[in-house]
Order: structure tokens, then sequence, then C-alpha cells
């Protein structure tokens, strides 16, 4: 097909709404399934590129979880530990493939910005991760290829309307693209940036080891960023985004959601949180929900009289503010990347309570000796990639 219609644009009255090649060749996606609609498209064609690009640079099977524009997670295909596949809700789904753990891990570091997400994934979708998709509140998914039980399961979903979409993983675009905003066409060649271990060598801290789990996470993250809005800020470890800061104006601001979205991943580790006692009734996202609160500071918007009823068989005794603190101090090893320069040594302070110790970004600030200085002052390596990954 050259062309798709879509149902509407961003909004219902943005009509008519399309997808098409302009040089009248056919689309590289396929419609297996549902009626995806211009938003759809939008995530899905970013998060393609994304999980692509992890297992290019990485060699294992990746999944992003997207929304609105940018991923909620995104992680490549290692074994979830018994403590992960808990809290990713997933203890009860037996073995993973790497795929199914890829997507279980990506979907997991952010569970509150991925409900009703779109989903890529870098290889064939099998059953594993099917079964895993189902289960979980999504509008989509896009892959190069579909197992045919896998298929049929993801065609159940939102009865019948579930949108699957495969792409050709052969497809080339042109290195020059287009957009159009208030009837003006913007020109301009696609960011064709790679990243491999030799775009972190140019290490700036009085410390200079970058381990090798460090420079693997270093690589997600900037390939992460480079299909986040801007600013943007990602935290990793183990191989999947912790938490995720996208479109902030001010880079701080940026580098405290996206530590806060981490601290919140550790936090739900905590054995506080494991034990929740939850009603069996609960699902999992009013569970991730009442964790949210709990773990954070309205906790108490589910743990006063007459709501914790609602939730838990027993009241939960409280997450103190001092142990929250203890717990997240315990967090460490972690690898962040930036977008765009640091501008200030604010932004090495805040993510260092969060635990990083590693962080890539493009460098050229003129306060860059600040930056530095903060970061050896907190025993962090930071490359200079020279890259900038503004995404818009």
């Amino acid at each position: 097909m050259s062309e798709i219609q879509l149902k509407y644009g961003c909004n219902p009255n943005q009509k008519p709404a399309r997808i098409f090649m302009e040089d009248g060749s056919n689309l590289p996606v396929e419609v297996l399934n549902g009626h995806p609609g211009y938003i759809n498209f939008l995530d899905a064609l970013n998060a393609i590129q994304l999980v692509t690009e992890l297992k290019n640079a990485t060699g294992l099977p990746a999944a992003a979880s997207f929304k609105h524009v940018s991923p909620a997670g995104a992680a490549v295909g290692k074994t979830l530990s018994e403590v992960e596949r808990k809290i990713y809700w997933v203890e009860d789904m037996g073995e993973l493939t790497p795929l199914a753990s890829a997507y279980a891990r990506a979907r997991g570091a952010d569970r509150m910005s991925s409900f009703g997400d779109f989903i890529a994934l870098s290889d064939k979708c099998d059953v594993a991760t099917a079964k895993l998709i189902k289960r979980e509140v999504s509008d989509g998914v896009i892959a190069p290829d579909y197992e045919a039980e896998a298929l049929e399961i993801l065609k159940q979903k939102k009865k019948g309307n579930y949108n699957v979409i495969k792409i050709d993983p052969s497809y080339k675009p042109d290195s020059v693209e287009h957009k159009q905003v208030f009837g003006i066409t913007f020109e301009q060649g696609r960011n064709d940036s790679v990243f491999t271990p030799e775009s972190f060598n140019n290490i700036v801290t009085k410390k200079k080891t970058l381990p090798e789990g460090a420079v693997r996470d270093l690589i997600i993250s900037m390939i992460t960023l480079k299909y986040t809005q801007s600013n943007s800020v990602c935290y990793v470890k183990d191989g999947q985004a912790i938490g995720i800061g996208a479109g902030q104006q001010s880079r701080i601001h940026c580098t405290r959601l996206a530590g806060d979205k981490a601290d919140k991943w550790w936090l739900r580790q905590n054995p506080k949180v494991l034990n929740l006692p939850f009603k069996e009734n609960i699902g999992r996202a009013d569970r991730d929900n009442a964790i949210d609160l709990y773990t954070g500071e309205d906790c108490m918007d589910v743990l006063a009289d007459g709501r914790w009823e609602n939730i838990f068989t027993e009241k939960p005794a409280e997450f103190a503010r001092e142990e929250r603190r203890e717990w997240i101090s315990k967090n460490t090893g972690v690898s962040l990347g930036s977008d765009a320069f640091f501008p200030f040594g604010d932004n090495i302070e805040r993510a260092a309570r969060s635990g990083v110790k590693y962080i890539a970004e493009p460098g050229g600030s003129i306060r860059d000796d600040n930056v530095i200085d903060t970061c050896d002052a907190n025993g962090i390596v930071m490359a200079f990639t020279g890259v900038r990954l503004f995404h818009h």
C-alpha cells in the first residue's frame, strides 16, 4: 500500500489524516490487525528505530515502551532476577524468552508512564512475548515479524481491535527528511549518529575507568535519547533504562524527573514494597498506582483510614522519608546520558543522589570545568561524546 487512511490526526478535529510515501512507492509497514492512529504511527516509527539500533549495538533483542512520542522504557533482553520478576508482575509467567524479558524490563521501568503504551520489538514477536503483551494495557505493537500463534494471541486483545504493525526490516529511509509546520516545509539530514564503545574514549574526569557494563549502558542511554523529545536525560542500569526525563525546558528538571523515576524503580525493590499485602482482586495497574503513592510524599492517599482497606488486607507500615532515602543511597553503578551538555554542576549533584557513577554528554558548555569538578567531587567518570541528540 502506498498510503494508509487514519481515523484522524493528533486530535479528533484534525481531519483528514493519512500516512503515505511521497514518491508513490509502497509503505514499509503493513497493518496486520486493528486501525492505528496518527500518534500510534509516530510512536511506532520512532520506537522501531530505537530498538533496531539497540539490537545492532548490543547484539541482544531489544524492546521499547513508547508514550506520546517518547520512550517510557527501553531495554535489552537479559534474564530477570527473582526480584525483577516480582516488581514487573511476571513471576507467574514461567520462563521468558530474551525478547519477552526485554519487554518486561522496558515496560517495568516506569509502569505508570507505560500504561497504554505502544510497543516496539527488535525481533520476530514470539509466543512468550505475545502472552506478556496480552495481559498489559497497551495500544499496539510494531515488529519485523510475528510467529503465527503470537499473532493470533495479539489479535484477541481489545475485542479484536489491538493494533499490530509489521515493518520491513530491510527498509532504509532517504538521507534527507522533511516535515511541515504552519504550512512551511522543513528539511534536514537524518540523524545518523552511531554509538560504539569508542564513542566514550574522551574521558575528562580524574576517574578514567569505564567497566564493560557501563559502556553498554551508556550506549543504551544515548540511543534512547536519540528518540526522546528534548530536553532529555536517561538513567540506565544493567541493560535497561530506569528513568527517562523527556521534553523539559530546563535540563535540571530533566535530571530531577528522570532521577525521581529511577528512585521509584529502585524503591519498588525494597522489602517493604515487595511484601505489601495487596488484596487478591487488586489488578496490576491499581497495584502500580498504590506503590507509586506508597513510595512518595503522598503515601497517606493509600494509608489513611478508610482508604487502605480498599487495597490491602492489613494496613502497611508507613515508608518513612528517612527509610526511603537510606534505601535510595544503596543504589549505585547507574549510567546517565544527556542529549546536550550540562550547563551547571547541580545536574551532577542530583544524578549522584540516584547512584550515578558514569556519565556521557556532548560537552561544550562554558561551565564544563564546573561540571567536571562536580563529577570529580562525587567520584563519577564522565565522557564527552561531542554529539548532541536533540529530537523534535
